[in-house]
């Protein structure tokens, strides 16, 4: 028993085994079960911390000191970063839904590209936004279009989302500004501007054949409807006597180009702050005020105010009406981050397990080509512990002395980082973030998520590291 107990908690193949028997024991309890997901990760990653021995105090703390354990740095980590976002991006696209402004420009979109064209249309939508912002501010300011498009079109939201969220996740795996590909322009030593390139040509392939050819095959037979909560409401005539103020803005539709400009603030703010930091002086005045008013947080705390003044207050509506429709619109959010939080713990333990540095050791030795190993090394990490950003940069850091040895071109080396973003999207499943993300905002079952989402991701992943190795082999 002692044997065993050691093999599963010290060896490769052991850890793979005690990690399956995890996620296999989550899926269960959730989808057979029924057990709420918030529980049934919590449980099952203090489950995994016990088994795979890790230190009671590194799990919990003490009860003295907490603030380091895998419990509270899992939930804080991701909740630190999201939380603030989550709800400013929640009521931003409430104000945007009850002034008639999501519509508008859903409209907009329906007009250009017709009734047929609105997954492209979203598709596109998420390709834009998703170059300068984060992945999951995109679905916070995204997901009411998303909404509105799918409601309006009576089909399922799947249709509608699948397209979007490709957009976001090329963006942010192929594309500088985002973290993961300019920590591998810093390891690899290449330059923005080849990654800017290659990651274009190797994820525009990708984009189409997971988000347009393969969101519209599942749109058409995964069915999910809008969550009720985030479904906007139907303005109401105010009361006669003038009490009870409605939490509707019922003034005329604004303009497209108006909510464009409201859309589009966050989005400059946080670009100006992210080019700034690579072009200015790190001891700038100027760049830090484009870093403060760039924080995410700060931007879309700035687009919220600007909302409520522009399609509230100057449009006829009171501070309690506005603060209505806040309160309102946040009601849903405190489920979505507990289940995010708890992902990013369970996620957590399986990388304090050492599971994802075995991986990239034996694979690290198997002698395999340089742009499939550092896939595949990607690929384990991801698959592994979840953050594709963190998969990023320990492949980066992994095979940086090899790309080193090799003298290759800028393009070569530029095409091995796309290799490495490929692999850190694949198979998005219960131990990322994300994935609970996109399914406490689109409505749908754990299943129906691995079913979608998950499979998209490795689509993504599979055609432009493809695209990828076809280059490398040519230069």
């Amino acid at each position: 028993m002692g044997a065993t107990v050691d093999w599963l908690r010290t060896t490769t193949p052991g850890l793979l085994v005690l990690c399956g028997l995890a996620i296999a024991v989550l899926l269960i309890a959730i989808i057979k079960v029924k057990l709420e997901p918030f529980v049934a990760l919590l449980l099952t990653g203090l489950l995994l911390a016990l088994a795979a021995g890790l230190p009671i105090s590194e799990i919990v703390g003490t009860p003295l000191k907490a603030g380091e354990s895998l419990l509270e740095t899992g939930f804080g980590g991701i909740l630190g970063h999201i939380a603030v976002i989550i709800g400013l991006g929640t009521v931003l696209g409430a104000i945007l839904e009850r002034s008639g402004g999501a519509d508008v420009l859903t409209d907009k979109l329906l007009r250009v590209f017709g009734e047929k064209g609105a997954p492209v249309a979203m598709g596109l939508l998420g390709l834009i936004f998703g170059i300068p912002v984060f992945f999951d501010i995109g679905i916070f300011v995204l997901a009411p279009l998303v909404y509105v498009a799918a409601k309006r079109g009576g089909r399922s939201l799947v249709l509608y989302a699948m397209p979007m969220l490709a957009g976001l996740s090329m963006t942010h795996a192929f594309l500088p500004p985002h973290p993961g590909p300019v920590a591998l322009g810093g390891l690899l030593g290449v330059s923005l501007g080849w990654l800017i390139l290659m990651g274009f040509v190797c994820g525009i392939p990708g984009f189409i054949a997971a988000g347009i050819m393969w969101g519209t095959y599942i749109g058409k037979r995964v069915q999910v409807s809008v969550p009720e909560e985030f479904v906007p409401l139907e303005p109401e005539p105010e009361p006669a006597d003038g009490s009870g103020a409605t939490a509707v803005i019922t003034k005329s539709p604004p303009s497209v180009g108006l909510i464009g400009g409201i859309i589009a603030i966050p989005l400059v703010l946080i670009l100006g702050a992210t080019f700034g930091y690579q072009l200015l002086d790190k001891d700038s005045a100027l760049l830090q005020v484009l870093t403060f008013f760039g924080t995410p947080a700060v931007a879309l705390l700035i687009t919220v105010l600007v909302a409520f003044y522009l399609l509230g207050i100057r449009r006829g509506s009171t501070v309690q009406e506005l603060s209505t429709i806040t309160a309102e619109s946040l009601k849903p959010v405190g489920m979505v981050l507990l289940v995010v939080g708890a992902g990013a713990f369970f996620g957590k333990v399986i990388s304090a397990t050492g599971i994802g540095t075995a991986l990239a050791d034996t694979m690290s030795a198997a002698g395999l080509p340089i742009i499939v190993l550092a896939y595949l090394i990607s690929c384990g990490l991801r698959i592994a512990q979840g953050s594709a950003t963190v998969a990023i940069v320990t492949t980066g850091g992994i095979v940086a002395p090899l790309v080193a040895e090799q003298g290759y071109s800028q393009m070569a080396i530029a095409l091995i980082a796309m290799a490495i973003a490929a692999g850190s999207i694949i198979l998005s499943h219960v131990n990322d973030g994300g994935f609970w993300i996109i399914a406490k905002y689109f409505n749908m079952t754990v299943k129906q998520t691995l079913q979608t989402w998950t499979v998209l991701e490795t689509i993504l992943s599979i055609v432009s590291f493809a695209v990828a190795a076809l280059l490398f082999s040519i230069v």
